[in-house]
């Protein structure tokens, strides 16, 4: 392994790891998958755990697009960091939900997924879970009385100040050879 100037792979023992997986006749299914095992505790991790944890990073990633374009966990920006994970819960609570009301779900196919109509042995993906959500929520019989209005806040009290936010000094990146001042 390569290390770098501020990264020295020299201080950084690891374990080389060759994941070849195979059928019942011993014939290969697709090419090796070489990992890296580092730390201290790297002896104590069985190597069966290692791959599975790689084959769970799949999952991740798409728990974080679906995230992020369906369910808005990227798009609450508030300087409060508080306030920015709890808004992160709220979404993982809400992926939860879709999870948990999985096998309520009907495929409710647009007109030009025509493919979904076809197909009855279809995973039901969290999208198609919270296209169908609000047939589930309106079916589990809660009784939900529609909002009433309360008029207006009365905002702030006359000659609160507001305490500025702390300014922080911009960190800029330099370019390769160059110094920064």
């Amino acid at each position: 392994m390569k290390g770098t100037k501020d990264y020295k792979m020299h201080n950084c023992p690891f374990t080389l790891l060759q994941v070849v997986v195979s059928d019942e006749t011993d014939k290969p299914l697709w090419k090796p998958i070489w990992l890296i095992v580092m730390g201290n505790c790297r002896e104590q991790i069985c190597l069966l755990d290692c791959y599975e944890a790689y084959r769970q990073r799949y999952d991740l990633e798409h728990l974080f697009r679906f995230g992020k374009q369906r369910l808005l966990m990227n798009s609450y920006s508030t300087p409060s960091t508080h306030h920015e994970e709890n808004w992160f819960q709220l979404t993982l609570l809400a992926y939860v939900n879709l999870w948990v009301f999985r096998k309520l779900a009907v495929i409710l196919p647009r007109p030009w997924e025509y493919y979904l109509t076809q197909d009855k042995s279809l995973k039901i993906t969290p999208s198609l879970v919270q296209r169908d959500f609000g047939r589930i929520i309106s079916q589990m019989g809660i009784e939900v009385n529609s909002p009433k209005r309360r008029g207006y806040s009365p905002g702030r009290i006359k000659g609160t100040k507001q305490v500025p936010r702390p300014r922080y000094q911009v960190i800029k990146k330099s370019t390769p050879g160059q110094k920064v001042s």
